[in-house]
């Protein structure tokens, strides 16, 4: 099959994809007008596939819904290294790294072990913890692909990028009232924020809605996090690759648009720091944010119309209970370790 055959089998699908990631985009602004309330375009996108699963059960649209989940979701999470400036990372201070790390870690050891002890796979306690652990829907997407092939796998990251928004939402709300109720200042709460909710857009509702300087700090904690998605996808896929095959069997998966991510994490602080090539850089950023956000926009909605949603209504309490449960244990131990440094 030429590459013009290939363009003609991806259109329909793609074409479907980008409709339902404009409506989302649309609806979000109307529902923000109308009521104030702001619901991701990600999560609408994602809701409105699957109300089409139906349609998109027609094969012309196979070719096109499966690159965009398979291969255009690799390329948009490898641009999201764009976001990250490595120096403002190296500020936060080794104790700050140190509370993040050892959160994240323990947050994705214990969402396995809470997985099993709810009658649920590793697989499932992976996703839902690591998305937990880093950032949400777009560790949700990339998690997924290093997770072994299972039927319930698609239904199964649908379900975390949907509790992870809701949950990332209640704490926007609630966990600026936990930091005031512990006296934080503005640099412990902004840490606090960053270490433990879920969605970079949540963080940043949360972090200015407590004073500037909490804002800044908390979107630097949070980038730190997704700076860390490497190793996390890495340390995911030789945990099920080791646990398919045995020790010297196993082959570690290293996802290539997980290593460009931090290529271009390292390249994006060069060149933001050079102020011969700013100018130029900048409006090239810009340009290739948008590139990112739309790519996982139509990603989710791909992976929306794949989804059916009698199968995530048949997704019982044990499920939310993991997702809740690694929320738990991540906002406990970043808790712990602010109190501990006083």
């Amino acid at each position: 099959m030429n590459a013009r055959t290939d363009a003609g089998a991806f259109a329909p699908g793609l074409a479907l994809a980008l409709a339902v990631s404009l409506a989302a985009v649309a609806a979000e602004a109307l529902l923000t007008r109308a009521t104030g309330l702001r619901i991701p375009a990600i999560v609408i996108a994602l809701l409105i596939g699957m109300g089409l699963f139906l349609v998109a059960e027609n094969r012309a649209f196979t070719p096109g819904l499966a690159f965009a989940i398979k291969k255009l979701l690799r390329y948009a999470i490898a641009l999201l290294g764009l976001r990250i400036a490595v120096s403002d990372i190296v500020g936060l201070g080794w104790a700050t790294a140190a509370v993040v790390v050892v959160s994240m870690a323990a947050t994705i050891v214990s969402g396995i072990w809470i997985a099993r002890a709810f009658g649920r796979s590793d697989a499932y306690g992976a996703l839902a913890s690591g998305a937990t652990a880093v950032c949400g829907a777009s560790a949700a997407l990339a998690i997924a692909t290093v997770l072994p092939a299972s039927r319930e796998r698609d239904a199964d990251t649908a379900f975390v990028v949907l509790a992870c928004n809701a949950l990332a939402t209640v704490a926007m709300l609630a966990y600026p009232l936990v930091a005031a109720a512990l006296h934080f200042s503005e640099t412990r709460a902004g840490i606090l924020l960053g270490a433990t909710i879920h969605d970079v857009a949540q963080v940043v509702g949360a972090g200015y809605a407590v004073s500037d300087p909490s804002g800044n700090i908390a979107v630097i904690v949070k980038l730190f996090r997704v700076f860390l998605l490497l190793p996390v996808v890495l340390a995911i896929g030789w945990y099920f690759a080791k646990a398919g095959g045995g020790t010297a069997a196993a082959r570690v998966p290293v996802p290539v648009f997980a290593v460009v991510f931090l290529i271009l994490a390292l390249l994006n602080s060069l060149l933001s720091a050079s102020p011969a090539l700013a100018g130029v850089y900048a409006p090239v950023k810009a340009a290739l944010g948008e590139v990112s956000r739309w790519g996982l926009l139509i990603a989710i909605s791909a992976l929306g119309l794949g989804t059916s949603a009698k199968a995530i209504l048949r997704i019982g309490w044990r499920h939310i209970a993991v997702v809740c449960l690694s929320t738990l244990v991540i906002l406990f131990i970043v808790l712990a370790g602010q109190l501990i440094q006083g």
